[in-house]
């Protein structure tokens, strides 16, 4: 009997543990898993309607930038500066991307565009809108002391594979009015902070026109963000901003995250077919969600 009984026992404890393994399998299953996405952010330069840039036209320039792009394949990629005849350009060059962001000086089509691409093929666009870096936010305005209208374009997107989502802010700070980078800063903070206040992972990228230790980000900083580049052991210092060759340039393009960890910061200051693709050289994340 005692025999019996422990072989009895035997087989229940195995069906148990098949019924433990199951629950284990399907909870695998249907929890999100964790995604890394490839987040780039490139200042294409303009294309001037005065020859100021000399073999560094945009026209000269124009199928390296496609071969960046379509070489790195990022997730997506927030530019700064773009006008619409270079949009237009890359909208036909990159099928597979679509694209967010409006003209800075009309809300429509005019001016420059802090657009960002994204791959259709790994994510889902959920919702987007441009705010103007001003006292008046949700027009086209000129913000304090800057010498140009500035935005940030905000993008929710949903990962397709995890169903997992994030939100990217890509900006460009002013130039010339150190008062509008540090206002426009403390904005883009509390945009963040807004978006993120359910626990969705948030980027800020852009050409901040600003060095890392510059005080603008100490609004970044108490609001939870991280400098990127500081994020990973595999990081880049190199200067994003070359002028073209004609300085020994600096480094002002950043990435800011939050829920977010870091697994790779890249300055793409490689050979794409000409000597510069842009006065600034894309920066390059991989983020684990």
């Amino acid at each position: 009997m005692a025999f019996l009984i422990s072989v009895y026992d035997m087989l229940v404890m195995k069906k148990h543990i098949k019924l433990f393994v199951l629950s284990v399998f399907l909870m695998l299953t249907f929890v999100p898993q964790a995604q890394k996405v490839k987040l780039v952010s490139f200042n294409i330069r303009y294309n001037s309607v005065v020859p100021i840039d000399g073999d560094n036209v945009w026209e000269n320039r124009r199928e390296a930038v496609v071969k960046m792009i379509l070489d790195e394949s990022p997730d997506a990629i927030g530019l700064q500066e773009a006008l619409s005849d270079q949009l237009e350009y890359l909208d036909r060059q990159l099928p597979r991307y679509r694209r967010v962001g409006v003209g800075r000086d009309n809300g429509i089509d005019e001016g420059e565009f802090m657009a960002i691409y994204y791959n259709v093929d790994k994510l889902e666009l959920v919702s987007s809108k441009t705010r103007w870096l001003s006292e008046t936010p949700c027009r086209p305005s000129l913000g304090w002391d800057a010498a140009c209208r500035r935005t940030v374009t905000i993008a929710r997107f949903r990962v397709k594979e995890s169903g997992r989502e994030f939100v990217y802010l890509n900006t460009h700070l002013d130039h010339v009015g150190a008062k509008a980078r540090d206002k426009s800063a403390q904005l883009i903070a509390k945009i963040a902070a807004t978006m993120s206040a359910d626990g969705t992972p948030v980027v800020v990228g852009g050409d901040m026109n600003s060095t890392i230790n510059d005080t603008i980000f100490d609004a970044f900083y108490m609001g939870g963000l991280s400098a990127a580049r500081s994020m990973t052991f595999r990081t880049s210092h190199a200067i994003t901003y070359n002028a073209f060759g004609k300085s020994d340039g600096t480094v002002i393009d950043h990435f800011f995250v939050r829920g977010f960890k870091i697994r790779r910061f890249r300055t793409l200051n490689g050979n794409y077919g000409v000597p510069f693709i842009s006065d600034h050289y894309p920066i390059e994340i991989i983020a684990k969600l």
